[in-house]
């Protein structure tokens, strides 16, 4: 049950409780009216399945640069580990020198840090070992090393990109405004509909199960759009991508 709540924060009370507050001010003012509910459609629930579909295809594409970024180290791995020029302490060392690569990559990520500094300078330092063994790596096995190599900086570069660059911040901003102002809409209407001499728990229920479920999937939202710090249900599993995984 503990993964489930993981929707539900500080968002979920303040919507809940404009909601109930939203309700309670128009029954005890008589304040209804009729509206086209359309009108939500419009300012809620369009922008809101666009910013998840969004979400989800960074997501998605993230997984395939992860898949394409482990796929590359272990090739790498490989020629390394096959080099017969290659004594067993620089082959070691070698393995070692990816295992910090890919280690630091996943912590990165899981830490939704914009700093490259350390990661660029542990792929310098992999660079720094293919320059001191030039006699061991020489002719076509350099030019297969380079294109894997630039291989290894373009997933790191495409997943370093999704990591910092979301979906757009002004239109979460305007779907979280409108799921907030929602119940001072919705309240009136639905009291209109049902009637005030009806229950009054029925049109509280309605108001609030409807806000509940638009600030859930604002939630969810949020959680796609960090799809590395293993918070949410559908966050990317990094261990699986590490080269010794």
């Amino acid at each position: 049950m503990k993964p489930y709540l993981v929707i539900i924060n500080h968002r979920t009370w303040v919507a809940l409780l404009i909601s109930i507050l939203a309700t309670y001010v128009c029954f005890t003012y008589h304040v209804s009216f009729d509206i086209d509910l359309t009108l939500i459609s419009i300012a809620i629930i369009f922008p809101l399945v666009f910013t998840i579909r969004g979400s989800f295809r960074r997501r998605e594409k993230a997984l395939e640069h992860l898949s394409e970024f482990r796929g590359t180290i272990k090739t790498l791995d490989y020629f390394f580990a096959s080099n017969d020029k290659l004594s067993e302490e620089e082959k070691i060392e070698a393995h070692k020198l990816l295992i910090i690569i890919s280690d630091h990559l996943m912590k990165q990520l899981k830490a939704n840090s914009t700093q490259t500094a350390e990661l660029d300078g542990n792929i310098d330092q992999l660079f720094d070992f293919l320059q001191n063994h030039k006699e061991a790596i020489s002719g076509k096995k350099t030019e297969k090393i380079f294109k894997y190599m630039q291989d290894l900086h373009e997933t790191i570069e495409n997943v370093h990109a999704i990591n910092i660059h979301r979906t757009p911040i002004s239109l979460k901003a305007y779907c979280l405004i409108f799921i907030y102002i929602f119940p001072l809409i919705y309240a009136p209407a639905i009291i209109n509909r049902i009637g005030a001499e009806h229950n009054v728990w029925i049109s509280y229920f309605v108001v609030i199960f409807s806000q509940f479920i638009l600030v859930s999937l604002y939630n969810i939202q949020n959680q796609l759009e960090y799809p590395f710090d293993d918070e949410g249900l559908d966050d990317i599993k990094l261990n699986n991508f590490k080269i010794n995984r």
